[in-house]
C-alpha cells in the first residue's frame, strides 16, 4: 500500500476514491450516517471545522483507495494532542492495512510534537478491538441522536417553548443567521467557552479556548463549506450578558440535512430552562426558514443527562454510540 497526502485540490479520482471508501465503511459499520459527497469532502479538507483542516492521507493499492488516515490538531489549545483516524475499505480488511495506516498517522503526529493522542470507534464494530490492540483504552462515550422533523408535534414544541419562555422571562431570544456581528464577538467568545463544562469523562483534554478570532474562523469555515448557519442566543435583559446559545448548520447542497453544533448555557444563568427555550426555539425558527429540513443530528456525552433529557423531549432518537479512546 502506498500512502499519499489527500489535499483539498487533489485529483478528482483520489477524492472520488476517498468518498467511495468512506461510504463503504459507513455501510458496514454505521449505516445510518449520511453519505459522504465529493463537495463535502473537499470543503472539509480545505476549511476543516474552524479553519484548521485535518491532515489527510489515502492508502493506494494500484490506483484504488483502500485505506485512509487523518490527523486532527489545533493550534488554539491542546498543543500536545492529536486526534487520529484510520479506515480500511471493508473488502480489504484483515490484511494489516489498518495497522499500517494507524502507525503512519501516529508517527506523523509524533513528528509534529504531539505527545498525546486519541481516536474513536463505533461501539459494536471492529474498530473497538482494533484500537484496544493498538494500546488504546475507552475513556468516554458519546451518543449520536437524530431528530426526524416530519415526526415532530409542533404544537408540543410550541408548548415547550412558551413554558420555557415563562420560566426565562428575564431573557431575550436573539436570532443570528450567518456570521456574528463584530460588536457581539467579545461577548460571544466568553459565552461559547462554557462548552468546557460539558462532561469529558476520563478523556485527558484541556479546556478549549475561543477568542473572537476563532469564533469568526468557525463561522467562516462552515459557510465556506456551504452550510447555512443559524444561531439562537439567550441574552439577559437587565445586564445584556449572553447566557447561552444553540447552533444548527443546514447543508446547502443537501438542505434536508441539518447538523446540531454547540448548545450551552453559562453556569451562572442555569436553572431558567434556557436549554429547552433555545432548542425548541431553534425548531420553530427552522420550520419557517428551512421547511424542507428532514433531519438534525446531535451528539452528547452519554453522561450528559440534562441535555439528553432536553433532546429526547424534542424527539431526538438514539442512532449509535461512539467510544473515544486514549492510551
Amino acid at each position: 500500500m502506498d500512502i499519499v497526502p489527500l489535499p483539498h485540490d487533489a485529483d478528482p479520482a483520489l477524492i472520488d476514491g476517498s468518498v467511495a471508501l468512506t461510504n463503504a465503511v459507513h455501510a458496514a459499520d454505521s449505516p445510518w450516517v449520511h453519505p459522504e459527497t465529493a463537495s463535502n469532502l473537499r470543503g472539509a479538507l480545505e476549511h476543516g471545522w474552524d479553519g484548521e483542516p485535518p491532515i489527510t492521507f489515502v492508502g493506494l493499492d494500484g490506483d484504488r483507495v483502500v485505506a485512509q488516515g487523518m490527523v486532527h490538531v489545533s493550534d488554539w489549545d491542546n498543543l500536545d494532542l492529536a486526534w487520529l483516524g484510520a479506515e480500511v475499505h471493508p473488502e480489504h480488511r484483515r490484511q494489516g492495512l489498518g495497522s499500517a495506516m494507524f502507525a503512519f498517522v501516529r508517527d506523523h503526529a509524533a513528528g509534529m510534537g504531539r505527545t498525546k493522542t486519541g481516536a474513536d470507534a463505533w461501539d459494536g464494530n471492529p474498530g473497538m478491538a482494533f484500537l484496544e490492540k493498538h494500546g488504546m483504552t475507552p475513556k468516554s462515550r458519546a451518543i449520536n441522536r437524530r431528530q426526524h422533523v416530519a415526526e415532530l408535534d409542533f404544537d408540543d414544541v410550541r408548548s415547550r417553548y412558551h413554558g420555557a419562555a415563562a420560566a426565562a422571562a428575564a431573557y431575550e431570544v436573539v436570532r443570528i443567521e450567518g456570521t456574528t456581528p463584530e460588536s457581539l464577538l467579545p461577548a460571544m467568545s466568553e459565552m461559547v467557552a462554557s462548552i468546557n463544562d460539558a462532561p469529558l469523562d476520563d478523556l485527558e483534554i484541556e479546556d478549549e479556548v475561543f477568542p473572537p478570532e476563532r469564533v469568526s474562523a468557525y463561522e467562516n469555515a462552515q459557510i465556506a463549506r456551504g452550510f447555512r448557519m443559524y444561531r439562537l442566543l439567550a441574552q439577559h435583559r437587565e445586564s445584556g450578558d449572553l447566557a447561552g446559545h444553540t447552533v444548527v448548520a443546514v447543508d446547502g447542497s443537501r438542505p434536508h440535512i441539518g447538523h446540531q453544533h454547540d448548545t450551552t448555557v453559562v453556569r451562572s444563568h442555569r436553572g431558567h430552562r434556557l436549554g429547552m427555550l433555545l432548542k425548541a426555539g431553534m425548531n420553530l425558527w427552522l420550520a419557517d426558514t428551512e421547511p424542507q429540513l428532514l433531519t438534525v443530528d446531535t451528539w452528547n456525552a452519554e453522561s450528559n443527562d440534562h441535555m439528553i433529557g432536553v433532546n429526547e423531549a424534542l424527539g431526538y432518537r438514539w442512532m449509535g454510540r461512539e467510544v473515544e479512546f486514549q492510551p
